[in-house]
C-alpha cells in the first residue's frame, strides 16, 4: 500500500474508530454488527484508496461503506425483513428519525455516547468495559489489563453485555439532564481509564500515546462543564489529576524514547500552566468532598509543588494514600502506597508491603509489582535478588520502552546480560 494511503488509514483507525462504530451502533442497533461492518469498510479502504486515491473525508467513506456492509449483511439472512422490524419495534434502529435530543446538554457527539452506553440497566464494569470497547477503541487486552483480569475473562464479560443489550432491548437514546448524576461515575471512569491507557500505553513500541491523553483531558473539561452550574467534586479532580499526570509528558522520555523515572526527571520540562490550572481544581474538589479521583489529584499536586525530587512531602503522600486505601481499596493502590511508604520510611518497610502484596497473589501477572520490588532491593544493595525480580518483571511487561529501561536496570545489578528474557 503506498504510504499516504496506509498513513490515512492507520490515522482514521486511532482517531475515529469510535466516532464511527457509535455511528453504526446508533444506525443498526447492535454492537456486533457495528463492529464488524466497520471491520470491513477499514479492510475496503486498504484494498481501494491506494488505487483510487485517499478520499476528502476519510471518515466520511468509512461510514458510509460500513452501512452498505452492514446492509448487505442483514439483508443475506434468510429472515431479513423481520429482523428489520423486531428493531423498529424495540426502539432501536433509528436509520430515518434521528434521537430527539437538544445538543447543549452533551456538547459532545463522543461524549453524549459515552453517557449513553453508560446505562444503568448493565452492571457497572460491564458499562466501563463495553464503553471503553466500542466508543473508545481500546483492545480487550488493553481493558482486561485496567480491570486485572485475563483478556478471556474480560472477552466473555463483553459478549455477555452486548447479549443483554440485545436480548433486553435497551434503546440506546441519550439520557435527560436528569439522569445524568446517575451515570457520571461511570463515564468518568471511562474517561480515567482511557487517559491511563494513553499515560502508559499496554504495547507497542512508545510509552505515551499522547492522543489517548488529549481526548481524555478533552472529555473531562467537558464533563466538568455539563455539570455546570455545580460541578462534581470527582469531576473537578478527575480533570486536576489528568492535567498534573499529564503535565510531566516531556521529562518523562528520553531524547532516545527510554523511560526517566520521577526522581529523575528534569522538572523544568514540566508544563507549568498545566499545573497552575489544575490547583484550583483541586481545591474546590476537596472543599466539598474527598472522593477517589480528588485524593489521587492532591497525591499528584504533591509531586508537582516539589521543586526538587528530595523535597517531595512522602509523609503526606502516604497519609492520602491511606485515605484513598479506606475510599477506594484496590491491589494497585496499596503497591503504590507501599512505594510511597519506601520513600518515607526506607526501602525494607516498603519491600515487606509488598512481599504481603505478593503473597496474596491479587497482582499475579501485573509487572510493576516485581519492577517495584526490584528497584526496591536494588536500593538494599541486594543485586542479586534484584536481578531475579527485574527478569520477572520483563517476562510480563509488553511495552517496548518499559522493556527497554527494565533490561538496563537489570544489566546494571546482573554480573552477565545472558539471562534477559527476550
Amino acid at each position: 500500500m503506498p504510504l499516504e494511503a496506509s498513513a490515512a488509514v492507520e490515522a482514521v483507525y486511532a482517531s475515529d474508530w469510535g466516532r464511527i462504530v457509535a455511528t453504526l451502533i446508533r444506525s443498526f442497533g447492535d454492537f456486533d454488527v457495528a463492529e464488524e461492518a466497520a471491520q470491513e469498510a477499514f479492510a475496503a479502504a486498504i484494498d481501494q484508496w491506494p488505487v483510487a486515491g485517499v478520499p476528502d473525508s476519510p471518515p466520511a467513506w468509512i461510514i458510509q461503506t460500513a452501512k452498505h456492509k452492514a446492509i448487505d449483511r442483514l439483508r443475506r439472512q434468510t429472515r431479513f425483513q423481520e429482523k428489520v422490524e423486531s428493531y423498529v419495534l424495540s426502539g432501536l434502529l433509528q436509520t430515518v428519525v434521528e434521537p430527539d435530543y437538544e445538543t447543549s446538554e452533551i456538547p459532545d457527539d463522543r461524549l453524549r455516547l459515552i453517557f449513553t452506553c453508560c446505562h444503568p440497566a448493565l452492571a457497572p464494569e460491564a458499562q466501563i468495559a463495553l464503553t471503553l470497547r466500542t466508543l473508545c477503541g481500546l483492545e480487550t487486552d488493553e481493558i482486561a489489563r485496567a480491570f486485572l483480569v485475563p483478556a478471556t475473562t474480560m472477552a466473555q464479560r463483553l459478549v455477555r453485555a452486548k447479549r443483554k443489550i440485545r436480548e433486553a432491548r435497551i434503546p440506546y437514546s441519550v439520557p435527560e439532564s436528569k439522569d445524568l448524576p446517575a451515570r457520571l461515575d461511570a463515564v468518568l471512569t471511562v474517561v480515567y481509564l482511557v487517559f491511563n491507557e494513553g499515560y502508559a500505553a499496554t504495547r507497542g513500541q512508545p510509552l505515551v500515546r499522547a492522543d489517548l491523553c488529549a481526548e481524555a483531558i478533552r472529555l473531562g473539561r467537558l464533563v466538568q462543564l455539563l455539570m455546570q452550574p455545580q460541578p462534581s467534586s470527582e469531576a473537578n479532580g478527575l480533570l486536576a489529576l489528568m492535567l498534573l499526570q499529564d503535565s510531566r509528558r516531556e521529562a518523562r522520555l528520553d531524547a532516545a524514547g527510554d523511560i526517566v523515572v520521577l526522581e529523575e526527571q528534569d522538572r523544568t520540562l514540566w508544563n507549568s500552566s498545566q499545573i497552575a490550572e489544575a490547583l484550583p481544581l483541586i481545591e474546590r474538589a476537596l472543599s466539598t468532598a474527598t472522593g477517589p479521583f480528588a485524593i489521587q489529584a492532591a497525591i499528584a499536586a504533591v509531586h508537582c509543588q516539589a521543586k526538587r525530587a528530595e523535597d517531595t512531602d512522602w509523609k503526606q503522600i502516604v497519609r492520602l494514600y491511606d485515605l484513598l486505601e479506606q475510599q477506594q481499596p484496590s491491589p494497585i493502590v496499596s503497591l503504590n502506597r507501599a512505594v510511597a511508604v519506601a520513600m518515607s520510611e526506607g526501602p525494607q518497610a516498603g519491600l515487606t508491603l509488598m512481599d504481603e502484596l505478593a503473597q496474596s497473589g491479587n497482582l499475579e501477572g501485573y509487572h510493576l509489582l516485581p519492577a517495584g520490588r526490584a528497584d526496591l532491593l536494588r536500593r538494599l544493595g541486594l543485586k542479586s535478588e534484584a536481578a531475579v525480580s527485574y527478569a520477572r518483571a520483563l517476562e510480563l511487561a509488553t511495552n517496548e520502552s518499559e522493556r527497554r529501561f527494565l533490561e538496563r536496570r537489570l544489566r546494571e545489578v546482573s554480573n552477565t546480560v545472558h539471562s534477559i528474557p527476550r
